[in-house]
Order: structure tokens, then C-alpha cells, then sequence
């Protein structure tokens, strides 16, 4: 049932989030509409999460294409945060390392006060609001959900990364995409790099043969501070509930801790330049910089070997700590050479280390072109599902951190099909909700 606070929108109980989520949603309709498949209508967008990057996702499917694209509907759980991205919308806004500047996109929006939602249960209001395509960009511990809800209702997806942050979730994306397979419906996740030209040459080169057999590889997501920028002071007034979904980047059950936020890209392009997920892993980190309350209970740095099939090792590194240095980057090194990609450049080298090749060709921004190509499977009903590559990029984070926390190594096996670790909270309301300690391998169980 739901359950109201004082003062403020219908909240959740867990069953209920789950129920909603995970049951069908017969009266949103059940198969994908054929809708625009060769026509001239508006794609109708619902956005589901207006933060930074769900506003950053709404401008560039609505800038991506020439397709008419209009913006329908808008969910989030705050109604500052729906505030904010509207009228970042509306009026324009400076450009940031995820989106370029733009001016008003007033022309293709049309989200009218009844097609605005807040509260945990938003987005079914969206779902429910006539929208072809949803953009679902909520804290990613809701992506799940959302995304069986989405397309249980026959919409296509975007959905950013990661896809989950516990192996409960991953297998319900898991199952979202076979459902949305059967419907014949498009879900494109935000690893934008599997739609960046030198990415894509490159890979496809490795995949062909270029270096030889692969033997290891590295891959590093090595930064200073982030987001702190967005921190959110708790006050007397603001629940714990409230407090940390609007610091969920610090907080394990609402982001994955950084390694599955933010290092999911790097394992993401190891995975795909291998050809498969890692069998088992090893990791380690803490918190050493990062150690006030304010910083919730992530670590701020990881270093994990993963073991893919016949013996490959690939070390990954992520850490988020003030004054460190930028390395952000992924390397494979084969039996005739090695394979270097970054944000900007991509090349292979031979055995001797000699640049052998280096992709100089066009460079269209791909979070534009994963839009552009979602928008495009829509009109010519040809949909591309990347439900699998996410659900076990994303599970490649997971049992990193898993290890981590922990101090125990594990296998993939074993996470995929028999760990029950659910970060799930009991009620999604704005109340109580203690956080969970700041894991301490050795003494943090393995669920």
C-alpha cells in the first residue's frame, strides 16, 4: 500500500515498489507500439529522474535527431530537482563534460503541470502518460524497477549506467531484456563509448584478430574529488531517507559505490574487447580521504584482478581523492600486440610497442549518437537491445566492490545465481532509514 507523510507525496512500501515494479501493468498497455515506425508523428520522451544527467539525457535526444522528438512528460522524486531541470530546459543552459551548450528547447517540450510527477512512485505517472520512449535516469539502485516496469508497459528505454547495484537487481535487467526482446522493443544503456567512432574501430579491430590472442589487460578510472560540488548538508528538517537520495552518490544502496557508477565504463570496454564476463575476482580498497560523515559509506578507492576464461588477468583501478592524478583509460595487451583506448584517442601497437595504427577519422559525440541510433531503431523498427552488455558490465562492478567490502574472492557463478544480496530498503518513504556501516574487509559478511 502506500503510505503519505506530512506534507508530502505518496511514498512506498518496499512489497509495494516491488509489486508496481515487477507485476504486470496491464492497463499501461502490453506490447510495443508500431506507432511511428515509418510515420511522421512526435516520438513523445518521458524523462524518469531530472538530475544532471537525466537533464543532460533530455537535451540530447531532443537535439540528436531530425526525427521529431518532443519532451511529454517529466518524474522525479523531488520537486526542486523537477523545477530545476524544466526550466534548465526550457531557457538553456552552459555546456559540461556531458553536454554541449544549448539554447531553449521550449519548441520540443510539452510537459504541461499534469504531466509532471513527484514522489518514489513518479514513474508510473510517466509510464502512464501516453510517452513511446523513457529516459531513465534516477540514482541507478531504481533502475531495475523502472526498467521492468518500462517495458512491461511496451515503451523503448534509455537508461544510463550502471544498470544495478546488487546481483538481485542485474537479474531483473536481465530479465527486463528478455522481456523487451519478446516485444520488440529498443533499450540502449548510457556506456556512450560502444557508440564513439574510435571506440567502435578500434574494438572491432581487436575483436578481428589485430593484436593476436589476448593475454591480460588493464583499465583505470583514476581521478580527483567528484561531486562534491553536490553535496547536500542534512538538516533537522531532512530525513535520513531524504538526506541520502540526495547525496546518492555517496551512499552504497543508491549508487554502487564509484567503481559501479563511474568504472563501469572501463570494465564495460574490457568486456567487449574480450569477447566475455570475468569467471571470478579479487579486490581490495578503502577510505582513506573520504572519511566524514558527510561522505556517507563509499570507499573512495578500488584495485581489482579480474580472471577471464582461459587465463586472462586484467588489473582495475578506480579511485575518487583530491590531489590524485588523472588516469582514465583501458589496454589490451595480445600475443601480436597491444590495444589503448581513452576518451580521445584510440591505437594499437605491435609486440616491439610501435604504433602500428592510430584512428584519425571522424569523432561525432556519442551521448548524441546513442540517442541518435536509439531514436533511429524506433522509426525503422529495428530494436537493438544492450540490456545484457550493461546487466554484466555491470556485474563485473558489483562483485569488484562485493570482494572488496568483504576481503573474500568470489566467482561470478556464484554471484549470478546464488548470492542474495538486495540493498533494497524495507520502506521507500521519507523517514528512518540508518546507513549501513562503511564495510571493513574481513569483517564485512559476503551475502
Amino acid at each position: 500500500m502506500s503510505v503519505t507523510t506530512a506534507g508530502g507525496p505518496p511514498q512506498l512500501t518496499r512489497r509495494e515498489f516491488v509489486r508496481r515494479s515487477a507485476a504486470s501493468v496491464g492497463a499501461l498497455g502490453l506490447a510495443a507500439s508500431k506507432l511511428h515506425a515509418a510515420g511522421s508523428d512526435s516520438i513523445k520522451v518521458g524523462l524518469i529522474g531530472c538530475g544532471g544527467r537525466g537533464t543532460g539525457a533530455a537535451t540530447q535526444v531532443l537535439m540528436s535527431t531530425r526525427t521529431p522528438v518532443k519532451l511529454w512528460a517529466m518524474g522525479d522524486l523531488f520537486a526542486d530537482q523537477l523545477d530545476k531541470s524544466y526550466k534548465m530546459l526550457s531557457e538553456g543552459a552552459e555546456g559540461r563534460y556531458d553536454r554541449d551548450a544549448f539554447e531553449s528547447l521550449a519548441p520540443q517540450m510539452d510537459v504541461p503541470q499534469s504531466r509532471r510527477f513527484i514522489g518514489f512512485d513518479a514513474y508510473q505517472g510517466v509510464l502512464n502518460s501516453g510517452v513511446d520512449l523513457v529516459l531513465l535516469t534516477t540514482p541507478p539502485h531504481f533502475r531495475p524497477g523502472h526498467l521492468m516496469a518500462a517495458v512491461q508497459a511496451g515503451k523503448h528505454v534509455f537508461m544510463e549506467k550502471p544498470a544495478a547495484v546488487d546481483p538481485v537487481g542485474v537479474r531483473t535487467i536481465l530479465a527486463a531484456g528478455k522481456v523487451a526482446q519478446e516485444k520488440g522493443l529498443s533499450v540502449v544503456a548510457g556506456t556512450q563509448r560502444r557508440h564513439q567512432n574510435h571506440y567502435v574501430d578500434i574494438l572491432k579491430r581487436v575483436r578481428d584478430g589485430a593484436i593476436g590472442e589476448i593475454m591480460s589487460g588493464q583499465c583505470y578510472w583514476n581521478m580527483g574529488l567528484a561531486w562534491d560540488q553536490f553535496k547536500v548538508a542534512k538538516t533537522a528538517a531532512m530525513s535520513d531517507m531524504e538526506w541520502q537520495c540526495r547525496n546518492w552518490f555517496y551512499t552504497t544502496w543508491l549508487s554502487g559505490d564509484h567503481i559501479c557508477e563511474q568504472h563501469v565504463h572501463n570494465l564495460d570496454v574490457i568486456n567487449w574487447g574480450i569477447g566475455a564476463h570475468p569467471i571470478q575476482v579479487l579486490g581490495m580498497g578503502g577510505r582513506q580521504a573520504r572519511t566524514g560523515p558527510e561522505y556517507g559509506n563509499v570507499f573512495d578507492h578500488f584495485a581489482c584482478e579480474f580472471e577471464y576464461p582461459n587465463g586472462v588477468r586484467v588489473a582495475s583501478m578506480c579511485k575518487q581523492n583530491a590531489g590524485s592524478a588523472y588516469h582514465v583509460c583501458e589496454r589490451l595487451v595480445g600475443t601480436q600486440g597491444q590495444m589503448y583506448t581513452d576518451q580521445a584517442v584510440g591505437f594499437l601497437k605491435d609486440r616491439r610497442g610501435n604504433t602500428v595504427y592510430q584512428y584519425d577519422g571522424p569523432n561525432e559525440n556519442p551521448y548524441y549518437e546513442e540517442h541518435r541510433v536509439l531514436i533511429d531503431s524506433i522509426r525503422n523498427s529495428k530494436a537493438i537491445n544492450e540490456a545484457q552488455n550493461i546487466a554484466e558490465s555491470t556485474m563485473n562492478a558489483i562483485i569488484g566492490r562485493m570482494s572488496a567490502y568483504t576481503g573474500r574472492a568470489l566467482k561470478w557463478d556464484w554471484a549470478m545465481k546464488a548470492s542474495k544480496l538486495d540493498l533494497r530498503p524495507e520502506k521507500y518513504e521519507f523517514g528512518d532509514l540508518p546507513l549501513a556501516p562503511v564495510a571493513i574487509p574481513g569483517e564485512t559478511p559476503l551475502v
